[in-house]
């Protein structure tokens, strides 16, 4: 039986992100009937709707009963495998059951009693004595785990047996290469040895801050003692651990049961996204459209009482919910939640840490989500949204304008205006300008007569133009706070109210800051805002220094003409009018110079042979 909605599911699929994450697959009822990872989620969840008759049996009948799917973005293929692990174990999907099991299930068994090792078991054994850590969902963690641990406190991982062999032959190469202590020698007490397991233990149960914390006491303590090599040791520990430690958001996080709420928004519409983590782990992911909203701040605080308020006492409510941004009255809002809920509910917002990674990571869906309605790409969205944020501008600004002036020497100022809408350049409204009242090389005179100049083009109903037909969401200057000192006024003046700031350049002329009026505000540390704003910053200046170049050709190519007899700088103008370039020029007959305006065919005659000389 062939599904009727493989196109639409095929459509919807081919608009994912090429980014790793988790897809989710449901029936007609709204079941959860497969979880699988991809490590890019366009390319393996497009695959299930084409070719369909050539899959396996048993993905073909999963295809067959598919009405639609979800997904959940990941920061890496390893962290998608961690949660397509979680959500199957939680889920149980009936396509899934090969992974249902413990199968799939990592140990760390410690073994044997006496002078213990630390290794790797996809199962437990029946050895006596043997203790196991576990399970684990991901034997890569397990393997990658164990190896480090034995590696940082160079514990023993050959097959002798101790003591039983102790000095029965000369240590192994990990002993001389300073990966194992030495055991086999018999000079390492059993008491010596189960404290150094204990150590490595106590790094793999209690993480690894609270192993370097001990650690780093004991190693104060040995130095205070002056026993330096066995400070040295600890010191040598401490780093190893500190390599092996990866934040895992997507399993672990220091709050066992709480929500994370992000919201974004474009010019057409605004998307919220709930990520729910129960027991440690993110369980589920919720998303919702919400129209066009004004304030983010207003629709943020509607959304969190429309999803908590009215679920009964004690249903599905988190201890934590955490807020990538303000709402209005918070602690009454948290009282509320908590009364519906029967426990105390906080809310938080982030600034810092793995929590704000978290909202950051909710944020990344919430763009994602909304970019499949919109035709923009996830990333597009969210730096749109951030830079939004980052300026206090009331919505994402879709259409910006940037300036730049560019000069070579005095007699060649220009200026150059690029607009990208929507996070992308819109070249068709690019435009150039030559400076008419200014001279000299003033910078900010020059963006002054420019951004008059194209407002007044705004404001005249005469002359139509696209480009100047409409207000930007932000204006960009390539400049610092002094260029926005003398534009926001300029703009007031006019009684234009759109958003003015400048874009700061460092030594090495790259982006550093935004400028304000009043100071800057650094950039650096918000990816997605600084991307966007660098690229802006490297497209204006670059469409400015070609026009400034291609001015100044033109102009010295001019002059160069006047040297001619019978053609002086009028006729030098027009010629270039009427070619447009040096080269059609130099490539022109006698009888095309003619053409042009006031050129006679006794001076195009004399052009020619001159141009001939030139070459």
């Amino acid at each position: 039986m062939e599904n009727p909605r493989l196109p639409l599911l095929a459509q919807k699929a081919h608009k994912l992100p090429l980014l790793p994450g988790v897809y989710i697959m449901k029936n007609k009822a709204g079941d959860i009937i497969y979880i699988g990872k991809a490590k890019l989620l366009k390319n393996r969840v497009s695959s299930y709707f084409r070719s369909v008759e050539k899959h396996q049996p048993k993905v073909y009948q999963m295809v067959c009963h598919v009405q639609d799917f979800e997904y959940i973005v990941t920061d890496s293929e390893f962290e998608a495998l961690v949660l397509e692990c979680s959500m199957i174990k939680l889920h149980a999907p009936k396509y899934n059951i090969l992974l249902k099991d413990d199968k799939g299930y990592s140990y760390i068994k410690i073994y044997p009693k006496e002078y213990s090792r630390i290794s790797m078991a996809l199962q437990k054994g029946d050895e006596q004595g043997a203790t196991y850590i576990g399970p684990y969902m991901s034997s890569f963690v397990v393997r990658e785990t164990v190896e480090e641990a034995n590696r940082a406190f160079r514990l023993p991982t050959c097959t002798r047996r101790f003591p039983q062999e102790f000095g029965k032959g000369r240590p192994c190469l990990n002993f001389h290469i300073k990966r194992c202590m030495g055991v086999c020698q018999g000079k390492i007490s059993l008491e010596e040895y189960n404290e150094i397991l204990a150590q490595a233990l106590d790094y793999i149960k209690g993480g690894s801050a609270q192993s370097i914390e001990k650690l780093t006491a004991r190693m104060n303590e040995y130095a205070e003692a002056m026993q330096f090599e066995r400070a040295a040791q600890l010191r040598d520990r401490i780093r190893a651990i500190q390599r092996i430690t990866e934040s895992q958001k997507v399993v672990f996080t220091s709050v066992a049961n709480q929500d994370v709420i992000a919201l974004v928004r474009s010019d057409k519409d605004t998307c919220a996204v709930v990520l729910k983590f129960r027991s440690e782990r993110l369980v589920d992911k919720q998303d919702f459209l919400l129209g066009v909203v004004d304030n983010l701040d207003s629709a943020r605080l509607e959304f969190l009482l429309r999803y908590y308020t009215g679920r009964g006492t004690g249903q599905e409510f988190p201890k934590k919910i955490q807020l990538d941004g303000p709402i209005e009255d918070m602690e009454m809002v948290a009282r509320l939640l908590s009364e519906q809920a029967g426990h105390k509910v906080e809310l938080r917002i982030p600034q810092r840490g793995e929590q704000h990674k978290l909202v950051e990571m909710a944020r990344t869906n919430a763009a994602e989500r909304l970019s499949l309605k919109v035709q923009r790409t996830g990333r597009e969205l969210a730096a749109l949204d951030e830079l939004a944020r980052l300026l206090g501008l009331e919505k994402p600004p879709s259409y910006i304008e940037a300036y730049d002036i560019s000069n070579i020497g005095s007699d060649t100022v220009v200026a150059g205006m690029v607009v990208f809408e929507d996070a992308r350049p819109l070249r068709r409204c690019y435009r150039k300008f030559s400076m008419k009242t200014v001279v000299g090389t003033d910078d900010y005179a020059s963006m002054s007569e420019v951004l008059r100049r194209r407002f007044e083009r705004y404001r005249d109903p005469e002359k139509q133009d696209e480009a100047f037909d409409r207000l930007p969401d932000l204006i960009l200057l390539d400049g610092g706070k002094g260029h926005v000192g003398v534009i926001a006024p300029l703009l007031a003046e006019m009684g234009i109210a759109v958003p003015v700031f400048g874009m700061v350049k460092d030594d090495r002329h790259r982006t550093r800051a935004i400028a304000q009026s009043g100071g800057e505000i650094a950039i650096a540390s918000h990816r997605s805002a600084f991307t966007l704003v660098s690229s802006i910053q490297e497209e204006v200046h670059r469409y400015s220094v070609e026009y400034s170049r291609a001015k100044h050709q033109k102009s010295a190519f001019e002059l160069t003409l006047t040297q001619c007899e019978g053609i002086g700088e009028k006729r030098a103008a027009e010629i270039y009018k009427h070619f447009k370039t040096i080269k059609a020029i130099r490539a022109a007959s006698v009888e095309q110079l003619a053409q042009v305006k006031g050129v006679s065919k006794s001076a195009a005659e004399k052009l020619y042979s001159f141009l001939r000389l030139e070459d």
